[in-house]
């Protein structure tokens, strides 16, 4: 992504574009695992009240998001979701170094993120980035995969 990237934290009149982008974002996977992803179903009025999600807007338009969650000892990332029409851009890696600055910001060491074993492309995108996957876990007829990154 060539374009200045800036981030924004969304605010409870952005819940209904969150919704609508993770929807679109997360469309391709249902025929992959047979079933909607969490995030797609998420309830993004009460996840703006509780997390702390990052907007990024190219054009005046919503183009990606991450969603974080902070713990007591490191940075869960709950949903990491870029428009169709901007991916291949960079734009996920950008986001991911984001969370390691928030990470590092609150004084955690380490950031978390789970992902569906099938989302196999993520999965690739996660290990490329210094995540390592940390276990695999039994979920709705499939896998989530637990993956790690030390900041």
């Amino acid at each position: 992504m060539t374009q200045p990237f800036f981030l924004r934290a969304a605010t409870a009149d952005d819940a209904e574009t969150i919704r609508l982008l993770t929807r679109e974002a997360y469309a391709k996977w249902v025929p992959v695992i047979g079933r909607e992803p969490l995030p797609m179903v998420a309830d993004y009025a009460e996840a703006v009240r509780k997390h702390r999600i990052d907007l990024v807007e190219i054009e005046g338009r919503l183009a990606a998001l991450i969603e974080m969650v902070p713990g007591a000892d490191h940075l869960l990332i709950e949903n990491v979701a870029v428009s169709p029409a901007h991916q291949g851009q960079g734009i996920g890696r950008r986001l991911l170094a984001h969370a390691e600055d928030v990470a590092a910001s609150l004084g955690h060491r380490e950031i978390r993120l789970y992902t569906n074993k099938l989302f196999a492309e993520n999965v690739r995108l996660y290990l490329k980035n210094g995540y390592a996957i940390d276990r695999e876990e039994a979920f709705k007829g499939g896998f989530i995969v637990h993956m790690r990154k030390s900041v």
